[in-house]
């Protein structure tokens, strides 16, 4: 079996059978991408099934050569195993190369979170007066309102939009559907939007129900959400490393120090694990203090 033909079929596998998104999948098969590349400079003529741990070892050594840091590497290594898994599965393969190969410990990393101050900064500092900005106000309110993915809020459907009961209907990974709630703030700014920019533009076949456009009346890409964000931290002067993904850790972390139940959060946020969202704890020592002083029978 070519390699050509290995990672097609992966591609397939974790579409079909895994239910991955698109994104995840590109993700996958780059790192398979990239072991090819390193396997045909350094061993001629290699194939799948010819592979071994000794030239896994390889490539993860190449990759620390380089630079790529642990996190990275175990991203990698994980994508890799996922492809020799596929490989014993469908019979391609007699044994799996991967069983002992070990990824670099890594260290669990905090994110990076705005305060309620910063986030009030950054949405007021957007021109309302310029087209977009009444959309990009709403964006912005949608992101920490409903603590979602970067892919998930480019995908919100209007038809999924339940303002009279305060939810919202959320496709996330793996096409799991969640509903969460809206704040009030966040509802005005859509209607806002929807009434405004929104009703003013041409919209492009197939985005008719998308909520948030362009100026072509197509959805926006992630990169543009990315681009909004990071202008608006560069204009209120914030030094923190600011994405999109930062308004869904600010929503985890500022509802745990409310108080609100980490279940509840799990939910909303549509983590398969509760270990995912126990992160947004370490955040917060006085929660965990809490915790302790309260359920702890010595205290």
């Amino acid at each position: 079996m070519k390699w050509e033909e290995s990672i097609k079929g992966f591609g397939e596998y974790l579409r079909l059978e895994k239910g991955l998104s698109q994104n995840s999948i590109n993700a996958y098969v780059n790192d398979i991408t990239k072991l090819l590349e390193f396997l045909k400079k350094n061993y001629k003529g290699i194939t799948p099934q010819k592979v071994k741990l000794l030239h896994l070892k390889g490539f993860i050594e190449f990759l620390n050569e380089k630079g790529v840091s642990p996190r990275t590497q175990a991203r990698t290594i994980s994508g890799i195993k996922s492809f020799f898994k596929y490989l014993l599965i469908e019979d391609k393969v007699k044994s799996d190369p991967t069983s002992l190969l070990e990824a670099p410990k890594v260290g669990r990393k905090l994110p990076e979170i705005l305060t309620p101050d910063e986030i009030d900064l950054m949405i007021d500092t957007i021109d309302i007066e310029k087209p977009e900005g009444q959309r990009n106000r709403a964006i912005v309110e949608t992101l920490y309102s409903c603590g979602l993915r970067v892919s998930e809020l480019v995908s919100v459907k209007m038809s999924n939009m339940f303002f009279k009961k305060g939810y919202v209907k959320i496709e996330g990974k793996a096409g799991k559907e969640r509903l969460v709630p809206i704040s009030p703030k966040a509802i005005s700014e859509i209607e806002k939007y929807l009434k405004g920019y929104r009703k003013q533009l041409k919209v492009g076949k197939g985005d008719e129900d998308v909520l948030f456009l362009n100026r072509r009346g197509q959805r926006l890409s992630r990169v543009m959400i990315f681009t909004i964000i990071k202008n608006l931290a560069a204009q209120v002067n914030i030094k923190k490393k600011i994405s999109p993904h930062t308004f869904r850790h600010s929503f985890a972390t500022h509802l745990i120090e409310g108080g609100a139940d980490l279940r509840a959060v799990q939910d909303m946020l549509g983590h398969e694990s509760i270990l995912t969202t126990e992160i947004y704890t370490h955040l917060d020592k006085d929660y965990l203090k809490s915790t302790i002083n309260q359920y702890h029978p010595r205290s």
